[in-house]
């Protein structure tokens, strides 16, 4: 007879404990699912938005079609939550936690006596740090409480995150505030010298969080200052798609010329020497915004050339016959600065500001 073998008891499973990460590869985890998700969510409406709006008006089918586009700008900071989750490489009930968190702490949504009503693509910054004290919950919680993962992961990280993000999202407006400030004592130099600060300071701006659009429609930017934002956005697409031309596949170029150039912030971050170059073009097209005359309107302000808003605006400002407005815009929204672009790129090549490899979009 065989003896009985003595029964053995499967060890209680262990927490996982994820990899360390140090800060900067954290950071820019979270940067790049961020950048992805803003390509995502705006370059559909970047390329078929003014399209589908003026096809609305000989076929009403192109109405559903604008709508289409122009809503799936309001996934923006879900699909940052997700992306950044996926840099993470966390599982997918995590995964669309983190998504949860950031959306509801966005702002985009905005409680009213008629309902939930949504707005823009709410506030980068914090949806960012929302995501990121997601993920941050989720790496300590583990796999800690086993089996209640799916019912804990949604309330501890996910309902914690984004109250933590609602918390905070008053304070982290109040950097859009002061830099709204700054622009506001731009305003009151004479046009030339305007024209070229705030060209300079909306090149810069496209590659950061803070959304431009927002800003330039929180402190009413019109007239020769919303065509001088419009035209520094500008500038910053023709410099980057000339910059990665070379370095990229067609895509992410054309993303940048789209619209897309916060796709970059995180080459921003890792060679912040990109922006001088950005500012440089931002301050040539500001000063050709006042020499030619381009205005905008504060609903216009900071689209740049993205899905034409930026020209059409100023097209309908013009005086003037037709043939000389579009001259005006195709120097302004064409010429400068992709003028700039050709020689600001190899310039600073030539004096080591950065290298061609800084330029690589790596998603």
């Amino acid at each position: 007879m065989t003896e009985p073998q003595p029964s053995v008891h499967p060890a209680p499973p262990v927490a996982a404990v994820p990899p360390r990460l140090s800060a900067g590869q954290f950071t820019m985890n979270v940067l790049n699912g961020t950048a992805i998700g803003v390509v995502a969510g705006l370059i559909p409406n970047a390329i078929l938005g003014e399209l589908f709006k003026y096809l609305a008006t000989l076929n009403p089918v192109f109405t559903a079609g604008h709508q289409v586009v122009a809503a799936m700008q309001f996934t923006v900071p879900v699909l940052i939550g997700v992306l950044v989750g996926m840099q993470f490489r966390l599982t997918p009930i995590q995964t669309v936690v983190v998504g949860a968190a950031a959306f509801v702490s966005s702002g985009i949504a905005k409680f009213t006596e008629q309902g939930v009503m949504l707005a823009g693509i709410g506030d980068l910054i914090n949806t960012m740090l929302t995501a990121a004290a997601a993920v941050l919950l989720i790496r300590w919680i583990g796999n800690r409480l086993g089996a209640l993962n799916i019912l804990a992961l949604p309330v501890l990280a996910g309902a914690g995150a984004g109250l933590f993000g609602l918390l905070t999202l008053p304070w982290v407006r109040l950097v859009t505030s002061s830099l709204g400030e700054l622009i506001l004592t731009f305003t009151t130099l004479q046009p030339l010298a305007m024209a070229a600060l705030i060209g300079a300071f909306f090149a810069m701006l496209i590659v950061s969080p803070i959304s431009t659009v927002g800003l330039a429609t929180a402190v009413g930017l019109s007239g020769l200052a919303s065509g001088a934002a419009n035209m520094g956005v500008s500038a910053t697409f023709a410099l980057l798609a000339v910059a990665m031309w070379r370095v990229n596949p067609i895509g992410p170029p054309l993303a940048v010329l789209l619209g897309t150039a916060k796709m970059m912030m995180p080459n921003v971050a890792r060679k912040p020497r990109l922006l001088i170059p950005l500012a440089l073009n931002g301050l040539l097209a500001g000063v050709a915004a006042a020499l030619l005359g381009i205005q905008g309107t504060p609903f216009s302000a900071g689209f740049g050339s993205s899905g034409l808003v930026g020209p059409v605006n100023s097209y309908g400002l013009m005086e003037g016959d037709t043939p000389g407005r579009l001259i005006r815009l195709v120097t302004a929204y064409l010429i400068v600065p992709f003028l700039g672009a050709f020689l600001l790129h190899p310039l600073m090549l030539r004096l080591g500001v950065y290298e061609p490899q800084d330029l690589r979009f790596d998603p």
